[in-house]
């Protein structure tokens, strides 16, 4: 037997930082569209750590939470994700303890193993440097330790987060973090909004090897895509040349603010750039209701995705509000069938 379920949506936020605008000015865009979102029914919030990036104001991704957290009642927040080789584990579990404490069952924590960042400021992160991003699966086992409950005699334990069994999420762009998160029974979520060559390897990878932990009984992926929505294709295509630019601009070696969208992206690109950016972005529904609407459906047809993540590196602010409005609009849309019994 089977039923239909909707699928749930949910926002990933880099905080960005558009040309003539400043970090503050960015959170508080953050938490207004964090505000929208819950409203419009988004299951999730989450933000994700980026370093030394002048477009991107996420950095000390736990401290903004708690901003967004402080300004919203119901809708998840979580990180999407924390770099865990750049942290000691008790100090996430710290974070995110305190974040859980400050708000209850609505904390997630999403782990990434990449730096987020460039070599130079790994150094400047304090990062070992023998490249034992290796050591990423004991760190997100000890990471588990700190937030079960309290062993007897436990020499170390994170204050507050012990016993709070802050949901863990492994993210990822290739197969590795599908092959751990299935080997620890823990939620996956794929960065396809940029790296999506892997994407359904991994999906198949996750679903096919998953042990079901105490966390987690089955199997449970989201799927991360950009999603550009406005009232007309053409307004939607024009705006999501910012994402384009921002793209282009950090294939260069020169990242930096969000862009003003153009209206004529191909004179600022060579056919090599357009080609690399094209495959970055290829996960990305640009258009009207409609045409997202269809998108939507497609990606969601195509990976049986448990939950969709919305990325929109958008210019302008009520442009951004808009979109995410009209995505919200199509939830009920996106339905897909799953077995029952």
């Amino acid at each position: 037997m089977s039923e239909k379920i909707t699928v749930p949506l949910s926002v990933l936020d880099l905080a960005p930082v558009p040309q003539g605008s400043t970090p503050k000015q960015a959170f508080d865009s953050s938490l207004a569209l964090a505000q929208h979102a819950e409203k419009w029914g988004y299951k999730r919030y989450w933000m994700a750590e980026h370093h030394n990036m002048t477009g991107i104001a996420s950095a000390a991704t736990s401290v903004l939470l708690g901003f967004i957290a402080g300004g919203t009642k119901t809708i998840r927040v979580g990180s999407g994700g924390v770099m865990l080789p750049n942290h000691s584990p008790l100090v996430i579990a710290e974070q995110f303890g305190t974040l859980a404490t400050l708000y209850p069952d609505r904390v997630d924590l999403g782990l990434g193993r990449a730096p987020g960042t460039d070599q130079r400021t790994m150094i400047a992160l304090r990062r070992h440097l023998s490249g034992e991003v290796d050591n990423f699966p004991q760190d997100v086992q000890e990471l588990q330790h700190y937030f079960a409950d309290a062993q007897q005699g436990q020499p170390v334990q994170a204050v507050p987060g012990q016993g709070l069994h802050v949901p863990l999420w492994l993210l990822g762009s290739s197969l590795y973090s599908a092959q751990l998160a299935a080997a620890l029974g823990l939620p996956f979520a794929f960065a396809s909004h940029f790296a999506p060559d892997m994407l359904y390897q991994a999906l198949t990878i996750y679903r096919s090897q998953f042990k079901p932990s105490e966390q987690l009984q089955k199997p449970y992926a989201m799927v991360c895509i950009n999603a550009i929505a406005a009232d007309t294709d053409e307004e939607a295509r024009r705006m999501f040349t910012s994402n384009q630019q921002q793209f282009i601009n950090l294939r260069r070696g020169n990242p930096g603010k969000l862009p003003a969208p153009v209206d004529n992206i191909e004179s600022l690109w060579s056919a090599s750039e357009r080609f690399g950016v094209d495959q970055a972005l290829r996960l990305s529904v640009v258009g009207n209701k409609e045409t997202v609407r269809a998108g939507l459906q497609t990606i969601l047809r195509e990976t049986e995705a448990d939950e969709l993540m919305i990325n929109g590196q958008i210019f302008d602010q009520q442009a951004r509000l808009h979109s995410f409005n009209i995505v919200a609009q199509l939830q009920g849309d996106l339905v897909k069938e799953v077995r029952i019994g």
